[in-house]
């Protein structure tokens, strides 16, 4: 309706928004004095206003219950004159609000800010930005519009929509931690392989007995320390080396078990629950066994006085997809593993980050922050789901949640048994080794050409390519690095394989090989050996492809 001064009338009808009230006489303003705008209002000189409030009145008192925000109406003191349910419900008040100030509701650090939102709002200096209220663990935006001699405020519950927030920002984090983890892992290997087949070369010379035997082998070993937190970063970033199979968990926790015992100190129990009629899972059992056991050393520590940690497996059907932590789970068939304990329990601030990498809760030098990383990364490479549920003095408990792994009953059943690595490591073949890392192609050419191999060193992969087009050689196996400028290992093997389909590869990489394996249609000639390595393991593995041990 339009909104104009009344001026042969000393009495309207303000209709301003209330849950159970009939439309109240006011003083009509001045002549001179116009009205504010946005209250539905009209004057006794129409002859149907009177007659229409109520049922006016009725149809907003209906909306405002019905709402779908808290909306409340305060006076310019901040004193609550009426309020509808969804309002009230937010601050679990008790008993009617009206007369009650607004600020009291709200946690003390934003009482000063919300009495600033409605006087200003209902002196017409504008309603400003949205307040964010905290109330526990619950939050809410809420705004105000001016109305006559006060404010209405309007409520928004926004706890999911924060939670979601916070949740999609953690995915985020992980994610580019992630991407700077395997970065930094794929230089650390580099130097690592330098660094432990050197001091193996070394070891060759200077046998136990020697004087500088001792510092040599300190060199060999720390690297090879090294070499297992690079492997936990991989696998944070979800690059690890995986080699998945079917498995049976409930064979694979009862071995388990048997080792864990005996991680675990006096005062400790272990137990192990497997579920009737597993169903398999297909995955890296080391890696899914690292994962158990980072788990368990975990739950170990959390435990000083003592307790019980208990693996539980079972089958679970989950209906419709499920929140857990920042992912969600499809709807689907999967195999649960679940590691609790009866320790001290994770605090709640801690709990959004117990899966960073590098956060612990432990003393300076009794943790690397790696461990629940790492149990992050491997699970969600395999393809499956983590959570955590905690509270302070009451333990926590992992779940793990494995997709199902459907048997081709028609497939030919894999060989289980691990192929035994060669004792003959020696060759005559000729080998092209790729490798954009100077001392790293020293190092595996020397140690090919101790074997009795013939090698052909190529810095990079265009360089390798015109060794390949130039012929002259009759190369028998291709070893090569994946990370590399201008031409990548990949995208090399595949004009390689263009001119010598049949030739097999080894890609040296920590980086998954699965990920090669999916998008390879010649994923049968293609190997890998994992950085970093040694002498006997490129020596080992050379000599495997080329004898045609390793699986096709």
């Amino acid at each position: 309706a339009a909104v104009r001064p009344m001026k042969d009338q000393r009495t309207v009808w303000w209709f301003t928004p209330r849950l159970a009230a009939t439309p109240q006489p006011v003083a009509a303003p001045a002549p001179e004095a116009t009205p504010a705008t946005g209250d539905l209002r009209t004057a006794p000189k129409a002859p149907a206003a009177p007659a229409a409030a109520p049922a006016i009145d009725h149809a907003m008192s209906a909306l405002l219950l019905n709402a779908p925000m808290g909306v409340a109406f305060a006076d310019a003191n901040g004193i609550i004159r009426d309020a509808n349910p969804l309002f009230a419900k937010f601050f679990a008040a008790a008993g009617p609000l009206a007369g009650r100030d607004a600020t009291d509701l709200v946690d003390q650090a934003d009482r000063a800010a919300l009495r600033v939102l409605i006087t200003s709002t209902a002196r017409g200096e504008g309603a400003g930005r949205p307040l964010e209220l905290r109330l526990g663990e619950r939050m809410a935006e809420l705004s105000a519009q001016p109305m006559p001699d006060g404010a209405v405020l309007y409520l928004a519950d926004v706890s999911e929509q924060k939670a979601l927030e916070v949740k999609f920002a953690q995915s985020q984090k992980l994610q580019a931690v992630g991407q700077l983890a395997g970065g930094v892992a794929h230089d650390f290997n580099n130097l690592l392989t330098v660094i432990i087949g050197n001091s193996e070369f070394l070891l060759m010379r200077h046998p136990a007995g020697d004087p500088s035997f001792k510092e040599i082998n300190e060199v060999h070993q720390n690297a090879m320390r090294a070499a297992s937190l690079v492997g936990q970063l991989l696998a944070f970033s979800r690059k690890q080396t995986m080699q998945p199979k079917v498995l049976a968990l409930a064979d694979m926790t009862t071995e388990l078990a048997q080792m864990l015992r005996r991680l675990l100190r006096e005062g400790i129990e272990l137990k192990v629950q497997n579920g009737p009629d597993l169903w398999p899972v297909h995955a890296d059992e080391t890696q899914l066994s690292n994962a158990i056991i980072n788990l368990v050393v975990n739950a170990r520590d959390a435990m000083p006085g003592g307790g019980t940690i208990t693996i539980a497996t079972a089958n679970d059907m989950v209906q419709q997809p499920e929140a857990l932590g920042t992912a969600i789970m499809p709807a689907g068939e999967y195999v649960r593993i679940e590691v609790a304990d009866t320790g001290t329990g994770i605090s709640r601030e801690n709990l959004s980050k117990i899966f960073d990498p590098f956060f612990t809760t432990k003393p300076v030098g009794q943790g690397t922050g790696l461990g629940l990383a790492t149990v992050y990364g491997i699970v969600k490479q395999t393809g499956g789901f983590i959570t955590v549920d905690s509270e302070i003095g009451h333990g926590a408990s992992f779940k793990i949640y494995l997709p199902r792994h459907r048997v081709d009953a028609n497939a030919p059943v894999a060989e289980v048994a691990a192929t035994a690595a060669p004792r003959d490591v020696t060759g005559q073949d000729t080998i092209l080794l790729v490798e954009d890392e100077e001392a790293v192609r020293s190092f595996a050419a020397r140690a090919l050409r101790m074997r009795g191999y013939n090698v052909l060193e190529a810095g990079g992969g265009e360089e390798a390519l015109e060794i390949v087009k130039a012929g002259g050689h009759d190369i028998h196996l291709l070893v090569t690095d994946v990370v590399m400028p201008n031409m990548d290992g990949p995208t090399m093997v595949r004009h390689v394989k263009g001119l010598k389909p049949h030739l097999p590869v080894i890609f040296m990489s920590g980086y998954a090989e699965e990920a090669f394996r999916r998008n390879d249609e010649n994923a049968s000639d293609l190997h890998f050996l994992p950085k970093p390595f040694g002498l006997k393991q490129l020596a080992a593995k050379v000599k495997e492809v080329l004898s045609g041990a390793a699986p096709h």
